[in-house]
């Protein structure tokens, strides 16, 4: 099986970054692909999408200003299965992959990869952040996973996903609307 690649086309409004692929996304070859990972009907419910895309099209993803790239690339049953080393040697290559992308947002996608690349001193939970990266502005999303017990369910998630498309709509109204 192939590492899943990046998807990431040059300026971005904005890219999400998860912390890594799980098994069945390595196996069928996209993003997000596990049966009870709701990150694809988020999208489209907090309209940072226009359509509803399945993880088959993730491809898709720059048509609407987007892109999508992991801490590290390597797919576990649970990101607890990676070690420090991947973990500090993806959060050493981020900040270049950001760079090169130039988003003008960066999505975190989950609380912990957020935490890992900023430092127990970052402030907690989802929503915008004071830091930002290459010049772009950081937000932080609820992983989208049923195993979240801090975001349980779909409207626990959902909140944030709208309040990213709000925020990138007033903060950067020359970006097209969905």
């Amino acid at each position: 099986m192939a590492r899943l690649r990046d998807i990431i086309e040059a300026r971005p409004r904005i890219l999400f970054v998860g912390i890594n692929p799980s098994l069945r996304s390595e196996q069928v070859g996209h993003h997000f692909a596990g049966p009870g990972n709701p990150f694809w009907r988020l999208l489209y419910a907090s309209r940072l999408v226009p359509v509803e895309l399945k993880h088959e099209e993730d491809t898709r993803l720059p048509q609407f200003g987007l892109a999508l790239t992991n801490l590290c690339s390597r797919a576990t049953r649970s990101a607890a299965e990676l070690t420090a080393d991947e973990m500090n040697r993806g959060a050493r290559m981020l900040p270049a992959k950001i760079r090169r992308a130039n988003p003008q947002v960066v999505a975190f996608v989950g609380v912990s990869i957020y935490r890992r690349l900023f430092g127990a001193a970052a402030s907690a939970g989802a929503g915008l952040k004071p830091e930002t990266i290459a010049a772009a502005r950081v937000f932080v999303l609820p992983n989208p996973s049923g195993l979240n017990a801090s975001f349980p369910g779909f409207k626990d998630k959902l909140v944030w996903f709208e309040a990213l498309r709000e925020f990138v709509r007033s903060e950067f109204p020359e970006a097209p609307s969905n």
